[in-house]
């Protein structure tokens, strides 16, 4: 086999690998809340949280204080290889909702959810960055 062929057909079977899996635990999550036009104006805070693979998912929401969308079901979750999608839909007439994009590693993740809040013609992201620290503390639970 040519080398250039090798080459090529190694590439090919790197780029087939599947992505390392996200493991499950405790994590320490960085939540920074952008507004557009006003970017002194992020508020930021961080969140400790216990993720689990085996839910829809992982346990990932919003998790910006006094946010209605924190409450709302997530749908349309997707995941091909490291990436994670979501849409998370509020119910009723002119409710929230927000489209979620996670890339996530095995320690770690990014996450960016972009809001529209209702009929107020608001919107704005929560950016997410999380970083494994251990395995979930006795007794505490995975995110409802």
């Amino acid at each position: 086999m040519p080398a250039i062929l090798r080459s090529a057909a190694a590439g090919l079977v790197l780029a087939c690998a599947p992505a390392a899996a996200f493991e499950g635990g405790a994590y320490a999550v960085a939540v920074r809340l952008e507004l557009p036009h006003l970017e002194e104006a992020a508020t930021a805070r961080q969140v400790d949280l216990c993720l689990d693979p085996a839910r829809e998912g992982y346990g990932l929401a919003v998790l910006s204080a006094n946010n209605p969308l924190a409450r709302c079901p997530l749908s349309e979750i997707r995941q091909e290889g490291e990436a994670l999608t979501f849409a998370i839909r509020c119910p009723g007439r002119n409710a929230a909702e927000a489209s979620a994009v996670y890339r996530l590693g095995p320690s770690g993740f990014t996450g960016r959810i972009a809001m529209r809040m209702g009929a107020k013609n608001m919107t704005m992201t929560e950016v997410q960055t999380g970083r494994r620290t251990g395995p979930c503390g006795p007794g505490e639970a995975p995110r409802p």
